[in-house]
């Protein structure tokens, strides 16, 4: 009931033009050049036309894994500091955290989520319970493209519509799709909120044989044929999205962005840990050169992801070089809608909108991450990046420094030569990290 009353102490902004409709897509485990406008070899038509007509995000960061990215985005607030660090099946936000979903409710939004949640993996933790209107898809990670299940256990049962779970027949790329070309379809003229967190390109990838056969030859192995048409059919999905927007008359007052919620992998495609169906086996072939590292790590590869905004007519075609972060979305999304509270929401995250549009500069502060289980951490300002990672339990931790505007693919490590560089940036790492789990599930 608390997050209910402050929800009716937020009061509505006076808006010279009508409140955008807000459509957030995020792919789950896209690397870096997995998209043909960053070299990969799979063609992504739709998402390049976004990247040409729109902005592109080029210094975008997330979380090196799933959950810790998804609890950043509804909180405007870093992961850390729900304790969410690794792919959670527990509850990971407190009952009564103002969501972003909430407070668009709150400013007169409908909201809706198809796709994959995995922030609480039952129905009483699921989307709805957090400020979606309407939701479908998996309340855990990852799923079987066909059967729909997550990996073996007591969430594997996990396919629903609005907490009920349910069978249904189908591509996990084209369910998730068509769910949202429906919803947008039955939209009247109030504003609305999307989120479609899509789960390709994750294993275990099974792609129909339609996509299969439009791999471009000159990619060979299984897994990795099945890993490009996984691309490519994501890459359709999302023509799909700007397509229903279109017929419905709203592309034009819509602010779309996508994202990925981590650095590609080059895990073992048929995980054992999922119910069997038929999987190809093989690494998965995830692209993140040239930036260094995987899904997982602190190094760009990890964190730093292919991301686009498009709002036509609004938003001029160009590159937005400015470091972003996922947590930035709550407050720049908050702020178009008119949504403005009295509660202090402690928020990470900045509204990146007046820099976006052209309109006001780009915010100024460090930016802070954390691997899964608190095993390294890392904080970035002024183009200087630290990571600092626990040797099993020894100190010191090892400190790893790179710069980031000479050395974006992160080839030469400084600690040694900028010892003082490495002190200052710890002192701000520490100061950050004085945040930590202090917004954990009690």
């Amino acid at each position: 009931m608390r997050v209910l009353f402050f929800l009716l102490l937020a009061t509505l902004a006076p808006a010279a033009a009508p409140r955008p409709n807000l459509v957030f897509i995020i792919a789950d485990d896209l690397g870096w050049a997995d998209v043909a406008f960053h070299g990969g070899n799979a063609p992504t038509p739709h998402l390049d036309r976004l990247a040409r007509e729109g902005v592109e995000l080029t210094r975008h960061y997330v979380a090196p894994v799933c959950s810790p990215t998804r609890s950043s985005l509804l909180t405007g607030r870093f992961w850390s500091r729900f304790g969410v660090t690794s792919p959670q099946n527990e509850r990971a936000l407190p009952p009564d955290t103002v969501t972003l979903p909430r407070a668009l409710k709150a400013a007169g939004y409908t909201t809706c989520l198809t796709g994959k949640w995995h922030l609480g993996s039952t129905p009483e933790a699921g989307p709805n319970t957090y400020g979606f209107d309407h939701s479908y898809g998996s309340l855990a990670g990852g799923v079987g493209p066909y059967n729909h299940f997550y990996k073996k256990g007591p969430y594997s049962v996990t396919w629903h519509r609005n907490g009920e779970l349910l069978t249904e027949n189908g591509h996990v790329t084209d369910l998730i799709t068509e769910e949202a070309v429906r919803w947008i379809g039955e939209r009247g003229n109030e504003p609305f909120y999307l989120y479609v967190p899509f789960t390709a390109v994750h294993l275990p990838v099974k792609e129909p044989q339609i996509w299969i056969d439009r791999v471009p030859a000159a990619i060979s192995g299984e897994v990795a044929r099945h890993y490009a048409a996984c691309i490519m059919h994501l890459d359709d999905a999302v023509g799909r999205l700007v397509g229903a927007l279109e017929r419905a008359g709203k592309r034009d007052n819509t602010l779309l962005v996508f994202t990925s919620d981590n650095g590609g992998s080059t895990s073992e495609n048929n995980d054992t840990k999922y119910p069997a169906d038929a999987y190809p086996q093989g690494k998965l072939p995830g692209n993140n050169r040239p930036l260094r590292g995987q899904k997982g790590d602190l190094y760009e590869g990890g964190i730093r992801v292919p991301t686009v905004a498009s709002w036509p007519g609004v938003l001029k075609p160009g590159r937005f070089e400015t470091p972003a972060h996922i947590s930035d979305w709550m407050p720049t999304f908050c702020s178009l809608a008119g949504w403005a509270t009295d509660r202090e929401l402690n928020w990470d995250g900045a509204n990146l909108w007046p820099a976006l549009s052209g309109t006001g500069t780009a915010p100024a502060r460090p930016l802070y991450w954390v691997a899964p289980g608190f095993r390294a951490r890392a904080v970035q300002e002024a183009g200087w990046k630290l990571i600092l990672t626990d040797t099993k339990g020894q100190s010191p931790e090892k400190a790893e420094l790179f710069d980031l505007n000479q050395d974006p693919n992160e080839t030469r490590e400084l600690a040694r030569e900028q010892p003082e560089r490495v002190s200052a940036l710890r002192t701000t790492l520490e100061r950050l990290a004085t945040r930590d789990r202090d917004a954990v599930v009690r």
